[in-house]
């Protein structure tokens, strides 16, 4: 399968382990991402709430850019890239905003956009649970995990039109066709605080030590997550968010291609794990057990 795909910001720094996992697993899985060139940011979190003809113009460029390179599928890995990609394509369907967005565009964008989606989505697209399992070379089996959606990727729901807004399972799906145990997290879509992290540092803290909190007491080894934003909240602010519930966290916090990349048995390095601000190597260590690749072997014969 060849995409378009727009990588957003967080993939070039920030999130980088989430970029390099990403293309690592789609590539184990033949799924082709043809970055669109000259592409720019979407407006990220604050953009709409300044213009939002502005804000649109940022994603119709982009949209435009997939569009002139014949894409009907573009996917994005980021859920608030997702968001302003998807709100813009939306919007641009109205003739007057249309017409006051292309008057800030060099040229006027194209008539029809490509579909939007996550890199989620187009990873379960290409494969069913059951050709997921298929594909298994380490079995994730011994492995508690939680999935941490985040409040931006199925919300709003008729903008975003993944699953249930408020009880997504894809996630689960996935990762449970690598043979992890998938946990029930109530605390799926809350919020972690956002971009709030700087200017309302406390309560970022509070929220997202509330979301690891109930990870720990469910005694999971890891939460697993979507979102650059969501992933930095939960695991290079956990200090402060230990602090805000006056206890300590070390819960890692890992990308859900970085867990699909280890049950396809791509190397490590390929997946950046070693970027994450709390060690996975406990997680790891689990992995690494001999009585669970008993297990695996006893399930592949």
């Amino acid at each position: 399968m060849n995409v378009a795909y727009y990588p957003g910001c967080s993939a070039k720094g920030s999130s980088k382990d989430y970029e390099i996992s990403t293309q690592a697993v789609c590539r184990a899985l033949n799924i082709t991402l043809e970055e669109i060139p000259g592409w720019n940011c979407c407006g990220s979190t604050p953009a709409h709430a300044v213009d939002t003809e502005l804000s649109a113009a940022l994603c119709a460029r982009n949209l435009d850019i997939a569009a002139s390179q014949g894409a009907k599928l573009l996917l994005t890995p980021c859920p608030s890239c997702l968001s302003n990609l998807r709100a813009a394509s939306q919007r641009m369907e109205k003739p007057e905003f249309r017409q006051r967005v292309n008057e800030l565009l060099d040229t006027p964008a194209a008539e029809t956009f490509p579909e939007v989606l996550s890199v989620m989505q187009g990873i379960a697209m290409q494969l069913d649970k059951e050709n997921l399992a298929l594909r298994v070379k380490k079995t994730l089996k011994g492995l508690r995990l939680a999935a941490y959606y985040g409040c931006l990727m199925s919300r709003p729901a008729d903008r975003m039109r993944f699953e249930d807004p408020e009880n997504p399972q894809l996630m689960e799906d996935l990762l449970t066709a690598c043979g992890a145990e998938m946990v029930d997290f109530p605390l799926k879509t809350a919020c972690c605080g956002a971009a709030f992290g700087i200017p309302e540092r406390a309560m970022t803290a509070r929220n997202s030590g509330r979301i690891l909190e109930l990870a720990a007491r469910l005694d999971v080894d890891a939460v697993i997550t979507a979102c650059p934003l969501c992933q930095m909240n939960l695991d290079l602010r956990q200090t402060q968010a230990g602090r805000a519930l006056n206890t300590r966290f070390h819960m890692p916090v890992v990308y859900f291609t970085q867990m699909l990349g280890l049950a396809l048995g791509l190397p490590r390095k390929q997946l950046g794990l070693n970027k994450l601000a709390v060690s996975a190597d406990k997680l790891l260590g689990k992995l690494d057990d001999p009585r669970l690749a008993d297990a695996e072997g006893g399930q592949q014969s």
